[in-house]
């Protein structure tokens, strides 16, 4: 005979919405019922049936997830520290990537996520009336980039807040000529290379340099448009002596150009990036450290948290913390190339 839910909470003494929540490690059950209700359901052989659960509470125990760009690392780092936390839930991840304006379009006219997930986590930056249409879905919403947006729970760091720090350790060292190898071309509708740059231009403002377009280049946040920026900038007339990549990877490009170039940092050019990417310590790179994974799964644990207490106002804006990390790649500027 077939186990069900209503035998294990006879046996354990429970109800079935116990149970259900002990096995799934919900909220709302102590330690010692947890441990009752599994051993009782290891005793009796009972295995949780999906269609049974989500026919009982009204739930697909799935959760809607949209990026811009899957493969790029800052987005799958995210991603993955996200699907750790729901799936330790029971939730799977309905992942929809949305590259291209046609992906996007298409997406958001069809909403093909209607009605099969229990909740929204979007790593894109929605205009008007793509907010519009995923509130329509009456589901808990939450995102990692960008600032507070009404309707949705947003994890985020002070992207203005760290670029500042970036660049004013550039300017602390001595540096007068910095370049910035930002990330313009990013994903549709991104501010952070907007407030990134916005702090990069405040920095020299306050400190009395002058901003040489010249020294502002495009790295599409990816190894190889760093490298082609750095590249450039070496080509300029008077090249930088020290350069704030607005990413790790964009930095990684920059080293890379460096070396061939025959040059060293920071001995010829400073170099900082920004993220704490995990090749970033073998690299020597100095960063302003985000926690990216950190943000995944905080938001992660948010609408979880929300599905579990519905009637709870959920949480607006959540800052997560960030810090500069100094290494071998930044140091006052060389009085040979500072002339």
């Amino acid at each position: 005979m077939t186990v069900s839910i209503i035998d294990v909470a006879r046996a354990a003494g429970v109800s079935a919405s116990t149970v259900s929540r002990a096995l799934r490690s919900r909220p709302g059950v102590s330690d010692q019922v947890r441990e009752q209700v599994t051993a009782v359901a290891a005793e009796l052989g009972y295995t949780a049936s999906r269609s049974a659960s989500s026919l009982a509470s009204g739930r697909t125990f799935t959760i809607g997830v949209v990026v811009p760009y899957v493969g790029r690392w800052f987005f799958g780092t995210v991603l993955d520290a996200a699907e750790q936390v729901f799936s330790k839930a029971g939730y799977d991840v309905l992942l929809y990537n949305l590259g291209s304006p046609e992906a996007r379009k298409r997406f958001f006219t069809k909403l093909p996520l209607r009605k099969r997930v229990d909740a929204v986590l979007s790593l894109l930056i929605p205009e008007e009336d793509e907010v519009t249409a995923l509130r329509s879905l009456g589901v808990p919403l939450a995102s990692i980039v960008g600032g507070p947006l009404p309707g949705f729970t947003v994890v985020g760091i002070d992207d203005r807040g760290g670029a500042e720090s970036a660049v004013r350790h550039l300017v602390n060292l001595g540096h007068r000529r910095i370049g910035m190898i930002s990330g313009s071309s990013g994903p549709l509708h991104w501010t952070t290379p907007v407030d990134r740059r916005q702090a990069y231009l405040d920095v020299l403002a306050d400190s009395g340099i002058a901003h040489d377009p010249a020294l502002e280049v495009d790295g599409d946040y990816t190894v190889k448009g760093g490298e082609r920026a750095m590249t450039r900038l070496l080509a300029a007339s008077r090249p930088p002596t020290a350069v704030f990549a607005q990413s790790d990877e964009m930095a990684m490009g920059a080293l890379r150009a460096l070396r061939r170039h025959r040059l060293r940092a920071p001995d010829d050019v400073s170099v900082i990036g920004f993220d704490d990417h995990e090749l970033a310590d073998v690299l020597g790179l100095t960063t302003i450290a985000q926690p990216v994974a950190g943000q995944g799964a905080e938001a992660a644990e948010l609408l979880l948290q929300q599905l579990s207490e519905p009637d709870a106002e959920p949480p607006g804006h959540v800052r997560m913390p960030i810090h500069l990390v100094l290494r071998e790649t930044t140091s006052p500027p060389n009085p040979r190339r500072s002339r």
